[in-house]
């Protein structure tokens, strides 16, 4: 569902041997697709999910067989918990009931991976921290940057060495880390030889909202790149968020479930601690480029912030998530956020219902929805209007935000 994380899974896949791609990018043929099995009420993701999976059946190498499809589902208001199920259906009117579709579940943390779950599991978490962090490098490159196209050209390098790494089957788990840390000095050099210009006046914009929208550059029509064009610079909530939460949710079940001092919550326990040593030494090359975009420690700090607004005990999903993260970013001092999610998506709904009293209570920190559905929108007037209202809020807000770099 973005660029960068789509690779490094493929790549997390082909270090266990599995023959593993990203799915094309969306396209109007993949809505084209789509609408032949849907009747537009569907979320966008879903349909630009099942679109993209059936342009890979019009591959003249496609064989049913031979073929699977990673699609992990959730639980929670979100119809994604749908679309495996529904994606089953499609393909077996299809004739296609060999095509296995492969689809964990975040009830337990995504552990359902078959043989390879430990080792799918560190190399995917090794996948995510590193195409969050170029994506971070990205969008911070980017609109400071005097030759067009160079910050792209920084990433798309440093995404190609990281993944080659991470693919790479003769180089153990063991040693994984620490030569995608190399990867991650060598990016490093390639985003601080692009050209830019610092003193151009810029504003942090927080980026919220629903996870695929948000991340899908086809779903939001660029939206992050066409706000660059009018002065704002993006601080997008990652893919790992999710993965942190998800672990949250997993251990908030145990507890429901009477199994606080249990084996499995050792376990759960443990993988946190494991996996915030994995992203420290993955990213230490980047640590004083990405300073001022620094993630929580514990995704419960999010949690936290959202509870007087949507308790995450009754909340779930990117709802909570998008509330709590828009309180955090206010406190890193962002001089606006957007929050992007499909149209009719429960999640954005509710979080939109929230937002005029979080912004009330938090200095009217301007904030605005923008909702996709498949239909090109003008994003340009409202970007504009947006970044006015960011420069008036930066220039009578007491915070300031120190760009790392500047």
């Amino acid at each position: 569902m973005s660029d960068g994380g789509a690779e490094a899974f493929s790549a997390a896949f082909r270090h266990v041997g599995l023959d593993a791609r990203p799915v094309p990018q969306g396209d109007e043929r993949t809505l084209e697709l789509a609408s032949a099995y849907t009747s537009g009420d569907e979320c966008l993701p879903a349909r630009v999910t099942l679109g993209n999976f059936l342009k890979i059946t019009e591959w003249d190498d496609f064989d049913p067989s031979r073929a699977a499809f990673f699609m992990p589902t959730s639980g929670g208001p979100c119809r994604l918990g749908q679309y495996a199920p529904f994606m089953r259906l499609v393909f077996d009117g299809m004739g296609y009931h060999d095509l296995l579709i492969l689809s964990p579940s975040s009830r337990d943390g995504y552990r359902d991976l078959g043989e390879h779950v430990q080792s799918f599991m560190k190399l995917g978490w090794f996948g995510l921290v590193g195409s969050d962090a170029l994506r971070k490098m990205l969008h911070k490159y980017r609109p400071y940057e005097t030759e067009e196209g160079a910050a792209d050209r920084a990433f798309a390098s440093s995404l190609k060495d990281f993944c080659d790494i991470l693919g790479d089957g003769s180089i153990g788990l063991g040693e994984k880390p620490s030569a995608l840390a190399g990867a991650m000095d060598r990016a490093r050099e390639n985003f601080r030889a692009v050209p830019v210009d610092w003193s151009r006046e810029v504003m942090m914009i927080g980026v919220v909202g629903e996870i695929f929208c948000r991340l899908s550059t086809f779903s939001n029509q660029d939206l992050i790149r066409k706000m660059e064009k009018y002065g704002g610079r993006a601080w997008l909530s990652d893919i790992s968020e999710w993965i942190w939460y998800t672990d949250e949710e997993h251990a908030w079940w145990l507890r429901t479930m009477g199994k606080k001092y249990s084996l499995e919550m050792l376990k759960n326990v443990m993988k946190k601690k494991v996996q915030h040593r994995y992203e420290k030494t993955i990213l230490e090359p980047l640590q004083e480029d990405l300073s001022d975009m620094e993630e929580p420690h514990d995704i419960v700090d999010v949690l936290d912030k959202s509870s007087y607004y949507l308790p995450p005990e009754g909340a779930k999903g990117e709802m909570v998530l998008s509330v709590g993260k828009a309180i955090y970013l206010y406190e890193k001092g962002v001089d606006g956020i957007i929050d992007i999610s499909p149209f009719t998506c429960m999640n954005g709904i509710v979080s939109e219902a929230v937002y005029p009293a979080l912004s009330r209570d938090h200095d009217d920190i301007p904030i605005r929805t923008f909702y996709f559905d498949g239909s090109p929108i003008d994003l340009e007037n409202d970007l504009e209007i947006f970044l006015e209202l960011a420069r008036n809020y930066s220039r009578k807000k007491e915070k300031g935000l120190a760009l790392a770099g500047a």
